[in-house]
């Protein structure tokens, strides 16, 4: 476990002694491992001198070996050293090592006495973790798991993914190199033949070179659902030159071998980015990364590629998700649930795996108990079976370092249920000639208005979206010489009971249409329900829905300049009405710009009765009360279409074709 998520830290103490120079030195450049063994050698003249003991606990811990680190957290101390920090560290080192009522204590005193609002809210949350823990034991777990010794040794084995038969995964054995920061060999990716959790040991080999490296670790790998692209993490070569602590590689599958790996763009310059998952689809990237504006250690972020292998900027998924410890090592499930392991929310000690399940458009973090989390580091989650699955733990019982586990689900009630969305995108021109539109970005928006998925239709039009039951979406359609159209969706009455279903694994897919109008200077367009009283020009509340609809359209389409126009049916005289018509016209005008657009964007204009639409009255003279209503309307026409420079989202995307021969494969 100690090579997965180390991080760089630069010492603010000085020390006068050659052994201690030496120490702090190893110590400023990751060497952990460096760093123990010789202030062991130091503490061992004064047992319980402070400054060699927080050394010592803060390597252990930053070497993920924190049940080791808890004598020395204990003892720790001396000038510089923030003591809250040390009693917060040693209550998760008790915790880690199964002491909760001690673990419990020690954070229930620093939340009490910490010298700073953020540490008592950190140490609060910590025993209000352990409560959770205690509550969670009472609840019944259907997971069950075993070491799978087959493929486990002394060395450490993590990061399992299936896939085609075949499980990869991340072992430290065969290597002499040993990796300064932790005393362990450096790491490679090795796959073998397996039928779910068979596997045949015989056929275990490492991947080739050019994916794997010397001197170099590398590890924790995702495949696009073709198998035929490739995410994996390769970094921690021990040196301050080269390559920066750990980045992403892509490489893709073309004429039977893997081409050569690159970096992607989602890597941030000094920063640890590793752990990645593709999603069931393949167009979204996560992983996991310490980088500055983060809301912990490591959080987890996401990335959109496209078909060209163009990744969009990375979004972090929030403090639902990230914590100020750790997250890391992102799983996406089929069932569109995501698994993750962290050491911020409420757990066992050390990494626990967690899922978030969302109900009614709101995200639920769920611990997801033992046996699957111990008071060791559990992580590595992947199904390839709704019901089974591989995870990684270095519990205590296992064969080495880190384990590769199979687990089974036996939950009775276990249904999954996966809900899409797919639909067809159509153009429409002021003939209302509709026709299929291709290359359309459509974008679904959650209930919040937050973006949760973009799409680029083909030349079929098509689009698809995993969403989930009773929820409310709107979709965003957009392409050039089109106006950008929104439209509602709801899932909401349209799920199934899951208790009602036979199959463990059930598919429902809902269909749409989303019909974008064509842009061209005096096409006009009706504004539904934009009613005034009688003989007034007030903007009545259900107008002022229908008029904000219009704000909008204006702002997602920044590059029209609209006429405005009021109609009327023939009460009253014609220079009344037209007057009147004036009127309506200038308020809703105004009504707009207060909502925030241009005023040159905008011509206000009353016609009165002289463009009716549809009779006034019927051929024998009686009222035609739905003519009138027809007639009494509200239109916007595009006068002009400007040229409005475009800020593309992909500005520092990745670009396979700039590493990447096309050979048609």
């Amino acid at each position: 476990m100690r090579l997965r998520f180390l991080l760089w830290i630069v010492p603010i103490f000085l020390v006068a002694c050659s052994a201690e120079k030496k120490a702090q030195k190893a110590f400023k450049l990751g060497k952990y491992q460096n760093t123990i063994d010789i202030y062991k050698k130091i503490q061992a003249k004064n047992p319980n001198a402070g400054k060699p003991n927080y050394f010592l606990a803060e390597s252990y811990r930053l070497s993920n070996r924190v049940k080791e680190s808890e004598a020395y957290y204990a003892k720790a101390g001396g000038k510089g050293i923030d003591k809250d920090t040390v009693q917060y560290y040693y209550a998760e080192a008790l915790k880690a090592n199964g002491k909760y009522a001690e673990a419990k204590e020690v954070m229930n005193k620093l939340a009490a006495n910490a010298e700073t609002p953020a540490m008592k809210d950190r140490a609060k949350a910590g025993a209000d973790g352990i409560a959770y823990i205690e509550n969670l034991e009472t609840k019944k777990n259907y997971y069950k798991i075993k070491n799978l010794e087959l493929i486990n040794t002394p060395s450490s084995e993590y990061s399992p993914v299936f896939l085609n038969n075949e499980l990869y995964f991340t072992s430290s054995r065969g290597k002499d190199r040993i990796y300064e920061a932790t005393g362990t060999p450096f790491t490679d990716i090795y796959k073998v033949a397996s039928r779910g959790a068979n596997v045949d040991v015989a056929t275990v080999a490492p991947l080739p070179a050019g994916i794997n490296s010397e001197s170099i670790n590398d590890g924790c790998i995702t495949f696009s659902p073709d198998g035929k692209t490739m995410v994996f993490a390769k970094g921690n070569n021990g040196k301050r030159k080269g390559a920066e602590d750990v980045d992403l590689y892509i490489s893709r599958f073309r004429n039977n071998v893997w081409t050569e790996p690159v970096m992607i763009n989602v890597n941030i310059a000094n920063a640890w980015d590793s752990s990645p998952a593709f999603s069931p689809d393949g167009r979204t990237l996560y992983f996991a990364s310490n980088r500055k504006g983060g809301y912990g250690g490591d959080d987890i972020y996401s990335a959109q590629m496209d078909s060209r292998g163009r990744f969009s900027k990375a979004r972090n998924l929030g403090p639902e998700i990230n914590t100020p410890g750790n997250e890391l090592f992102p799983y996406m499930a089929e069932d569109m649930k995501l698994y993750f392991s962290s050491d911020g929310h409420p757990g066992y000690g050390g990494l626990d795996i967690f899922v978030v399940k969302r109900v009614n458009g709101k995200n639920s973090i769920e611990n997801l108990g033992q046996p699957i989390n111990s008071t060791g580091d559990d992580f590595g989650m992947f199904l390839f079976r709704p019901d089974r699955g591989f995870m990684t733990s270095n519990r205590e019982g296992g064969k080495g370092d880190d384990d590769i586990y199979t687990f089974v689900n036996e939950d009775p009630n276990l249904k999954v249920v996966n809900y899409y969305l797919q639909g067809i995108t159509y153009g429409k021109d002021k003939e209302e000639k509709v026709q299929i539109l291709p290359n359309t970005k459509v974008t679904v928006l959650d209930g919040k208005g937050e973006v949760m998925q973009d799409f680029v239709t083909g030349n079929d039009g098509k689009f698809l979206f995993r969403v989930y039951e009773n929820e409310d979406y709107t979709l965003t359609g957009t392409t050039d010489g089109y106006l950008m159209k929104r439209q509602t969706y709801t899932t909401r009455g349209r799920s199934v009971d899951p208790l009602s279903l036979k199959e463990l694994l059930t598919t429902i897919t809902f269909d749409t249409t989303l019909v974008l109008d064509k842009t061209e200077t005096g096409r006009s367009f009706v504004l539904d329900n934009i009613y005034y009283n009688f003989d007034r020009a007030e903007i009545r509340p259900d107008a002022a829905v229908e008029l904000d609809k219009l704000v909008q359209l204006l702002i997602d389409n920044p590059e029209i300049k609209i006429e405005l126009g009021s109609h009327t049916d023939s009460v009253d005289i014609e220079s009344y009405n037209l007057d009147l018509s004036q009127r309506r016209a200038n308020s809703a005008v105004t009504y707009i710009i207060q909502h925030g657009i241009a005023p040159d964007r905008l011509v206000a204009r009353g016609y009165g009765e002289s463009k009716p639409i549809a009779r006034n009255t019927n051929p024998d003279g009686t009222d035609n009360p739905v003519g009138r209503q027809k007639n009494r309307r509200t239109e916007f026409k595009i006068l002009e279409i400007r040229a409005v420079p475009k800020t593309l989202e992909t500005d520092d995307s990745f670009d396979e074709d700039k590493y990447f021969k096309t050979d048609g494969n």
